[in-house]
């Protein structure tokens, strides 16, 4: 079965992006309109994050979410048969911003959103830095689209290790001279063990891993945001935020984090992944590890 999806799939990504795009118009239609994929949780999160808009304005925005999520799909497949200089033409980005910090012979970490195209992204990423790049992401559950996407994942040489693994290869990256990329909105799986603040002013736990591993290291972090000026062409903008990670009390570069992916959500809000469940999880007085200016709320929420 994973050969014939691969054959398949493989001929698929040789057709032309303008025949593709035509195609992800065809798919965001039937999707859309027809079954309405998780459109219930999509707007429930748009009401969330945005309740000064109107629905008529959240509706907008969720129409060009599905827009991108379709676009990123088939451009994900293309994958299997883009060269490096196909990628390289439409993912630009700043990336003289990691020069210093290679140079000066330290290893760095980036933290970055589900913001479209990561896919694309991490190809070119690992063609335009010195630095041996790791990937830490969440396996898809099917064995065969899990497979499937690895091999998408890795032809660019950058190395993919599944969350349940990292700990077993930490001492891999660490001795060497790394670049560690982290999708950090992740929703957390144990919510006592997060990192609590207000996000879009709602109390939302955040994955303690990325600051901690970075002050464990006290490496430099780099935030990356990603926007899209034309379809097909993707622009990443990388900041460097923190150099020494161990002079900032703990909670605050990930506070840092949240204000940043929030400035670049609502600067861009049809780019994020408003599919997932972000807000499954709520705020409980006994959690620990509330980080925001504000006071804790006292209610569950």
């Amino acid at each position: 079965m994973y050969y014939f999806l691969y054959g398949f799939l493989y001929l698929v990504s040789l057709i032309p992006m303008r025949i593709l795009y035509i195609i992800s118009d065809g798919v965001y239609l039937l999707v859309y309109y027809v079954l309405g994929y998780r459109k219930k949780i999509v707007l429930d999160n748009l009401e969330i994050a945005f309740p000064e808009k109107t629905n008529a304005e959240r509706l907008i925005i969720a129409k060009r979410f599905y827009r991108n999520l379709f676009d990123s799909f088939i451009e994900t497949v293309k994958l299997l048969s883009a060269s490096s200089s196909f990628l390289e033409k439409r993912v630009t980005a700043n990336w003289d911003a990691f020069l210093p910090l290679y140079d000066s012979g330290r290893s760095c970490q980036v933290h970055l959103g589900h913001t479209f195209n990561w896919e694309w992204g991490q190809h070119v990423l690992n063609a335009k830095t010195r630095y041996d790049v790791f990937i830490v992401y969440m396996p898809v559950n099917n064995a065969i689209f899990e497979k499937l996407m690895y091999r998408m994942r890795t032809r660019s040489g950058t190395n993919f290790v599944p969350a349940s693994e990292f700990k077993k290869i930490r001492a891999t990256f660490a001795g060497s001279q790394s670049l560690l990329a982290l999708v950090a909105d992740q929703s957390p799986g144990i919510p006592a063990n997060a990192y609590w603040r207000n996000f879009f002013g709602r109390p939302t736990g955040f994955v303690a891993g990325p600051e901690k591993g970075a002050r464990h290291r006290n490496i430099p972090v780099v935030f990356a945001s990603i926007i899209k000026p034309r379809r097909g062409h993707y622009h990443a903008n990388i900041k460097v935020a923190c150099e020494v990670p161990r002079a900032l009390e703990e909670g605050e570069l990930t506070s840092m984090y949240v204000d940043y992916l929030e400035r670049e959500i609502r600067k861009n809000p049809e780019m994020w992944l408003w599919s997932h469940r972000r807000w499954k999880h709520g705020w409980k007085p006994e959690y620990k590890h509330w980080i925001g200016n504000e006071p804790p709320p006292s209610n569950l929420s």
